[in-house]
């Protein structure tokens, strides 16, 4: 069976996550083991830590990056099963690559921490805003970028499915942004729990030092295909992945056409890999000719693994 993983990004974190899981110790050794990388108690951290401290950049990226490559991890002592494809959501695409082992997770862990650190330096706290937009075409999401900016920095940075972008930039902008796309017929429009405005321009700064940190950073091909964010290509290239990495950072996320490409390559299956449901949910909207899973926990994952694998390990 041909079927995909995904893994999501940031605004999937939440204060106990991973309760779920708690009949398979992989994960909380993967977490232990982040700590251990990172010199802070990232368990401590998703168990009993405030919601705003979650939702802080430079702590949001490493917990998710655990949390996902913890998932995966539980999936590999479970079945023997593995996926025909990867891809991830913004921050979620370096979880592909460590679960592709194209990057190691001790060197992938310090690498997310620079990369939310030189996000939050391009953009002070507060400066920036990021929503998501629902019930408008893209077309016209664009429009509303290009009316409200009014000489700011306000653009659409993840097609996420059809009727829901999210825009981000300068916070003024985004609010006349907001407040422009609901009066032209928006169904909703809400700001998102994330410190910077990730995916637009003003990411150029912090792009050009995370290209710099790259240079320095072992990338091996990829044993599974990962098709990246900025271009919806595969790349074996340990170079190409640098380059799509670091144009991620202030391109738009490409997801909508992310998932019609599984679609192209005969993926009938697509599951997210991580604690929560919110790409799955993004998924159903998109390629209503897959069938959709989601492991926000260990019941979940076994279950899925019975689907896709069948082979338990």
């Amino acid at each position: 069976m041909k079927y995909a993983f995904v893994f999501p990004g940031q605004g999937s974190q939440s204060v106990g996550m991973m309760k779920g899981f708690d009949s398979h110790p992989v994960v909380r050794e993967t977490f232990e083991e982040g700590s251990d990388i990172l010199g802070q108690d990232l368990w401590k951290m998703i168990t009993e830590g405030a919601p705003e401290e979650l939702n802080l950049t430079v702590n949001t990226q490493p917990l998710m990056l655990a949390a996902g490559v913890a998932t995966y991890r539980a999936w590999n002592k479970v079945t023997q099963s593995r996926p025909t494809v990867l891809a991830g959501h913004s921050l979620g695409e370096y979880t592909a690559l460590v679960a592709s082992n194209a990057i190691a997770f001790h060197d992938a862990l310090p690498l997310v921490r620079f990369r939310a650190e030189s996000m939050q330096r391009a953009v002070p706290e507060g400066a920036g805003g990021i929503a998501a937009i629902l019930g408008l075409e893209d077309d016209a999401i664009r429009a509303v970028c290009q009316d409200a900016a009014e000489g700011g920095v306000l653009e659409a940075v993840n097609y996420n499915s059809p009727g829901q972008v999210v825009i981000a930039g300068d916070r003024a902008a985004v609010e006349r942004g907001m407040a422009l796309a609901k009066e032209r017929g928006a169904k909703r429009a809400l700001l998102l729990p994330m410190s910077v405005p990730s995916h637009c321009s003003l990411m150029k700064p912090a792009a050009d030092a995370l290209g710099e940190y790259l240079k320095d950073v072992k990338i091996e091909v990829p044993q599974i295909p990962v098709l990246h964010n900025v271009d919806v290509s595969a790349h074996a290239d340990p170079d190409e992945i640098r380059k799509a990495l670091v144009a991620q950072l202030h391109n738009p996320v490409r997801w909508v056409e992310t998932i019609r490409m599984m679609a192209q390559q005969g993926i009938g299956h697509v599951a997210e890999c991580a604690p929560g449901k919110v790409l799955a949910g993004l998924n159903k909207r998109i390629e209503s000719s897959q069938i959709v899973l989601a492991m926000p926990d260990g019941a979940a994952l076994e279950d899925a693994a019975t689907t896709l694998g069948g082979n338990h390990a």
